[in-house]
């Protein structure tokens, strides 16, 4: 397969025999099921709370399902399309989330344990890679911690996860642990302390932790996915394996990395056409294309990257990711105020999601917006995942060098991906900017023998750089550093 095929629109035409339910009905079924009220599937797909019960009577009569727990089983036993036989070859793996258990006698921190784990069953719902059983569904079957693996089987998980809940007057401990639902081997485990305070913000702060370390790019389920894939022989790859490993060659931001994602990204949808977030991802795959000068056509290259990005939007309006993707394409297209509305809805959809928090500082220094919010959100970011991947230092590093604050730069560039042309660039620039001559040319030979096509100018324009502070700060930079 050539590297850089990609699925073609003709992948989400009417031409594939239709599904039982339509695109928009499948949306609030998978909402509804993950837990999502009426007015918070409206806000996400923006529609009226009433068209909500609209399409959830449409979607029960057309499944023949009379409850949302037999609604969520219906759904959860073949993954993300409830209109199919119960087992799909390519679906994404199933996790199922077991009641919080409470070790404390006191009937309010049993509450609490519940509102945490429906909590973290909605978030990891929007934020997480794979499907997730719903709470109630789980709640309904009372299970016993020696009954995790059986019941999970039965519901078509692949995954296990459960806590612990233990508390005093003064603090909270909270003890989370992943494992394979098949073999009931721990994968992952994590112990969580918290001082006691308000109740709510208490639960919020429990909910962002597991989350984060949780979901995201390289969170523990993306990891425990790779590791798997890794011993499959390439021909039985799926749709979701695809799109883990396309993942971990995007974020390698090399030119053949990013080409190898591109193949892999293409591959997914080709398997599975709704897979939302290899959408995005292939989106992003065309914008580092762009912006690097890794494509022979920028004009093609941000063509691609339009279509992959509306398709991601098309087929879930909340995905946060896709919605800074798209404002970064905007910017890009020259419309700022598109751009800064983009911004400001991958915010409302992400706010408590690290990975697309450390993405929009970088767009906020760089792209449009107040480049003063990017530094308290790329900290954040950091704070939200103690198992932050190297990208999130190189958008630290030119956030830091957006504000003037070249040495911090230079630390945290130093911990980010090593081959790519946007880390060597900020990298030049600050060391250029301090004064140290010799490192910046040394940087300076290694973009020109490693990525002869690219330039400041070229990197402005493709990135792209339009907040004028920052196009000016890199612009002052330029003239000391020994490339253009």
């Amino acid at each position: 397969m050539n590297h850089n095929a990609t699925p073609t629109p003709a992948a989400l035409s009417p031409g594939q025999p239709p599904p039982a339910l339509s695109d928009r009905e499948r949306m609030v079924a998978e909402k509804f099921a993950a837990g999502m009220t009426y007015r918070e599937i409206g806000e996400a797909l923006f529609i009226a709370p009433s068209t909500v019960r609209t399409h959830l009577a449409a979607i029960y009569e057309k499944l023949g399902v009379r409850s949302k727990v037999a609604l969520a089983m219906h759904i959860n036993a073949i993954g993300t399309a409830p209109a199919g036989p119960p087992a799909v070859a390519d679906a994404s793996p199933v996790l199922a989330i077991f009641p919080i258990e409470c070790l404390t006698a006191d009937e309010h921190w049993r509450r609490f344990a519940d509102g945490l784990s429906s909590d973290i069953t909605v978030d990891l719902a929007r934020y997480a890679d794979l499907p997730v059983v719903a709470f109630h569904t789980m709640k309904a079957l009372g299970s016993k911690p020696a009954d995790f693996a059986t019941d999970a089987k039965a519901l078509g998980a692949a995954y296990i996860l459960s806590g612990q809940l233990r508390a005093d007057a003064l603090r909270v401990r909270l003890t989370m642990e992943l494992a394979d639902a098949r073999t009931g081997v721990s994968l992952w485990s994590e112990r969580f302390d918290r001082p006691v305070e308000d109740i709510f913000a208490l639960q919020d702060s429990l909910t962002e932790s597991v989350i984060n370390v949780l979901a995201g790019c390289f969170g523990a389920i993306a990891t425990v996915g790779r590791n798997a894939i890794r011993r499959k022989p390439p021909a039985s790859l799926r749709a979701y394996d695809c799109y883990l490993l396309g993942v971990e060659q995007h974020n390698t931001f090399s030119r053949s990395g990013n080409r190898e994602a591109i193949r892999l990204f293409s591959r997914a949808l080709e398997l599975d056409p709704t897979l939302v977030r290899a959408w995005t991802e292939l989106a992003y795959a065309y914008s580092i294309e762009a912006c690097n000068g890794f494509g022979d056509d920028l004009k093609a290259s941000v063509g691609k990257w339009r279509w992959a990005v509306e398709n991601a939007l098309r087929l879930d309006p909340s995905d946060s990711s896709a919605h800074n993707c798209f404002g970064d394409l905007m910017g890009c297209l020259g419309d700022l105020k598109a751009a800064e509305d983009a911004h400001r809805r991958a915010f409302e959809c992400g706010s408590n999601h690290a990975d697309t928090l450390a993405l929009l500082a970088g767009s906020k220094a760089l792209v449009a917006g107040d480049p003063a919010e990017a530094i308290p959100l790329i900290e954040r970011a950091m704070r939200l995942n103690p198992l932050a991947p190297p990208w999130y230092f190189g958008m630290q590093g030119r956030v830091l060098f957006a504000a003037g604050r070249h040495r911090e730069a230079i630390a945290a560039l130093r911990r980010s991906t090593p081959n790519s042309p946007h880390v060597l660039i900020f990298l030049m620039l600050a060391h250029a900017t301090l004064g140290d001559g010799p490192e910046a040319a040394a940087i300076a030979a290694r973009l020109r023998s490693e990525f002869p096509g690219f330039s400041v100018e070229g990197f402005i324009a493709g990135y792209p750089v339009t907040n004028p502070d920052a196009v000016r700060a890199i612009r002052e930079a330029a003239k000391l550093a020994p490339i253009r």
